[in-house]
């Protein structure tokens, strides 16, 4: 596997191995003293406690918080902020999946900010309310090939007393350095392999059939397609194979580059059922998939069959849909949400929410509530 160092959207160090310049990398960043958040799942694993060995042993004051939910809450947020504070960093590493990396940003933005979170969510310019200058350096390593928040300039965040997702952005939320290192990823379980993977694939699928203009982002969003189809099924059958691993981790990135093109009715009806039955977001994007194609057919039709033609896969359309099909056989994906303990009971609550996610903006298709209920009957 290569080992190289590319400078879009940010600085990134790829290779395996390249864990061990995380000391430099907070030095170059000017952290001395690095708070390590991740998640609870990760905390005592040797990958993790290797890297806080790493940084201590540089010098570095750091220090770890692991009180992260598989579906980030602005309580969580909450409490990494009180760890931050009575610490006394000056950085963060945001260290894991999606959930790790997407809150480890969001103590790092919101540490110092005079306003609550919400007032910088992902609408029109809410974002110059932040005070740019307070905004502490990010160095973000992933462990799991899925969200590719490492690259991303949002996090997404659970309101809990709305029980709402919502997705904050900011330009300087986008860490300073990020380490792919896919030695990092071999001791993934194969459930969450393929609940991440999907969830590329959904990025730069839900990407390439966002109507907006934006060829940079849909010519990303066609690779990181092909690159998750080819590998993907070799890391969820051998998990130590490291070229497919790093591949996937390149997918993942790709996708979160792609879907400022946009993101559609997967992840809509998605984040609803996170924020109410807090399903793994990726394993849920995987079960919603085939049916929002379909709901989008006729305005992606086109699209998708130049696709396919791309990927060799017969069949334009039907082809292509098939072929996810058997990719989701394949990684075991289930058939409908209700096998992740959602129950029809909360639809019209879900159909309501589903129109108003930020994402549902981007969809071929309009996404109205009675659509979305429509759907939501479908997968339950």
């Amino acid at each position: 596997m290569v080992s190289v160092n590319w400078s879009f959207p940010t600085s990134i160090r790829f290779g395996v191995g390249r864990i061990a310049e995380l000391p430099e990398a907070c030095q170059a960043c000017g952290i001395r003293k690095p708070l390590l958040v991740t998640d609870q799942g990760m905390r005592d694993l040797p990958i993790t406690v290797d890297a806080l060995e790493q940084l201590r042993g540089a010098g570095l004051g750091a220090d770890i918080f692991a009180g992260v939910q598989s579906n980030p809450t602005d309580e969580n947020l909450d409490a990494g902020i009180r760890a931050f504070k009575a610490g006394g960093h000056d950085g963060v590493v945001a260290f894991g999946g999606g959930s790790g990396l997407d809150l480890g940003k969001l103590i790092a933005f919101q540490a110092d900010q005079s306003r609550p979170v919400w007032d910088f969510e992902d609408i029109g310019d809410w974002w110059t309310r932040a005070d740019s200058s307070v905004i502490k350096p990010i160095i973000a390593v992933p462990t799991t090939a899925g969200t590719g928040s490492e690259v991303g300039r949002a996090s997404v965040l659970t309101n809990t007393a709305e029980h709402v997702k919502k997705v904050i952005f900011h330009p300087k939320i986008l860490p300073s350095v990020v380490i792919a290192d896919p030695a990092l990823t071999i001791g993934m379980p194969s459930a969450i392999t393929t609940g991440t993977g999907m969830d590329a694939l959904a990025h730069c699928l839900e990407a390439y059939c966002a109507p907006s203009y934006h060829p940079m982002c849909e010519g990303i969003a066609i690779e990181g397609i092909r690159l998750v189809l080819e590998n993907l099924p070799l890391v969820y059958q051998d998990g130590s194979n490291l070229e497919a691993r790093g591949h996937m981790m390149s997918a993942a990135a790709m996708g979160a580059v792609a879907f400022q093109k946009g993101l559609g009715a997967i992840h809509a009806l998605s984040h609803p059922v996170g924020a109410v039955f807090d399903t793994h977001h990726g394993m849920t994007n995987a079960i919603v998939m085939p049916t929002v194609l379909a709901f989008n057919r006729p305005m992606i039709e086109v699209k998708i069959e130049r696709l396919a033609a791309f990927l060799d896969i017969e069949g334009g359309y039907e082809g292509f849909l098939d072929k996810i099909t058997e990719l989701r056989a394949m990684l075991s994906v289930p058939d409908k949400l209700g096998s992740l303990g959602v129950t029809p009971d909360r639809i019209p609550e879900m159909a309501k929410m589903a129109p108003n996610d930020p994402t549902a903006g981007g969809n071929p298709v309009e996404l109205t509530e009675k659509a979305a209920a429509d759907l939501f009957e479908q997968v339950i």
